[in-house]
């Protein structure tokens, strides 16, 4: 397994792996599930290390391609992944005035960094038990991220940190103060940490008509918080759809615990549901650009597609005075991947209008990280809520 194999591994084979994988140890065969819900594959050559190595030995083997299966502390293979990582960091995080081409160094530099630090294995019993000295009590986390096991796992320390994260704010929670609630995110469903774009549509005008009457579509509905914030504002009608199996699990239960359910439906559909509605809104992922793993769909959105998607078929789903809300930042703009006139365009061919465009800043710490090489985009960076309406509905068009 090769650092040039893995960086060049076509997306659609990153998909998450739960696969038959046989490592040899102490002379000994062993035999258990490779797990990797970022679509890493198996590694195909592999050391069996401890307390007794250190970074640099660690960093020579990570870079060569042989993955390293941890056999000591616990709490130590979280320090070695720590020192690691500042160790393949070292000079990445130069600013550019570039923004184009830092990005996609940013995002090779990720992807590079990912690999590497993927590299560092710890092993899972079948119940999902860490076999190793303070080892935390992950089974649950493993349980609600990968699903039930009855047999041996290995897994990287990366992934699994990540793992143990997605379960704490599972069962924690993050405030929504748009809600004056919690919304329990899934391991994989994107986090409603930026609460900017939430303040945005749970403030923006209505379309006209009681709210027991009006119709609204939530497309991607991840965690389910755009619905639950429509239900908040009193909408009666709300119907959330996503593709993703998670995403749907997650919406269910959130809508549930608010107790929304005789209020929002959640449904598996690839962006639109049967019918029209009078309010249709979509948070797309901002990025248009190739994801580097399969967890990474929140974020990028290669050419466009889920944007373009909404866009082309939205005033076909629209009733005659409708709405449609495009939530969307403008970092896209901002790092060269999309202008401001080809997103009018899109508008424009898919034969809808601006009624009206509420701005907003983001609050997020990355926004005030100057060791950022983003950081020229980030800082300026304006997110947006689209009022758009179908040159059809024979509504006056706003200032764009």
């Amino acid at each position: 397994m090769s650092s040039t194999s893995q960086r060049s591994l076509p997306l659609n084979l990153r998909r998450p792996q739960h696969l038959p994988f046989t490592w040899t140890e102490d002379g000994e065969i062993h035999t258990g599930l490779w797990h990797s819900e970022g679509g890493w594959p198996a590694p195909e050559r592999l050391e069996i290390i401890d307390d007794r190595t250190n970074t640099d030995a660690a960093y020579r083997l990570a870079t060569s391609g042989t993955a390293m299966l941890w056999r000591g502390d616990f709490h130590n293979a979280r320090q070695l992944l720590g020192s690691l990582g500042r160790r393949i960091d070292r000079g990445t995080r130069k600013p550019s005035p570039d923004l184009t081409a830092a990005f996609r160094k940013h995002r090779a530099d990720a992807a590079h960094r990912a690999q590497l630090l993927g590299m560092l294995l710890i092993p899972l019993d079948a119940d999902y038990t860490i076999p190793l000295r303070r080892s935390p009590d992950v089974r649950l986390a493993c349980t609600q991220s990968y699903g039930k096991s009855d047999q041996p796992s290995v897994t990287s320390l990366r992934e699994l940190i990540g793992v143990i994260g997605a379960h704490e704010w599972r069962t924690n929670g993050v405030d929504i103060p748009a809600l004056g609630a919690l919304i329990h995110p899934h391991y994989g469903v994107f986090s409603p940490v930026r609460g900017e774009y939430l303040d945005l549509v749970a403030a923006a005008p209505l379309p006209s008509g009681t709210l027991e009457d009006l119709v609204a579509f939530d497309i991607g509905t991840g965690t389910g918080v755009l619905s639950a914030i429509l239900a908040h504002r009193g909408i009666r009608h709300v119907i959330a759809t996503d593709q993703e199996p998670r995403a749907l699990a997650c919406a269910i239960e959130n809508i549930e615990r608010l107790g929304f359910t005789d209020q929002v439906e959640v449904a598996p559909a690839d962006l639109f549901p049967v019918g029209r509605a009078d309010l249709i809104v979509c948070n797309p992922p901002w990025i248009p650009a190739e994801a580097t793993t399969s967890t990474d769909h929140a974020v990028y959105d290669p050419d466009s597609r889920m944007l373009r998607g909404f866009l082309g078929g939205l005033a076909l789903h629209l009733e005659p005075a409708g709405e449609g809300w495009l939530i969307l930042s403008d970092i896209a703009e901002r790092i060269g991947l999309r202008s401001r006139s080809e997103l009018l365009d899109l508008f424009e061919d898919a034969g809808l209008t601006v009624a009206q465009r509420i701005d907003t800043r983001p609050t997020h710490r990355r926004a005030y990280d100057t060791t950022d090489p983003l950081h020229a985009a980030r800082s300026n960076e304006v997110t947006s809520l689209w009022r758009l309406r179908s040159v059809n509905s024979g509504t006056e068009a706003g200032t764009a």
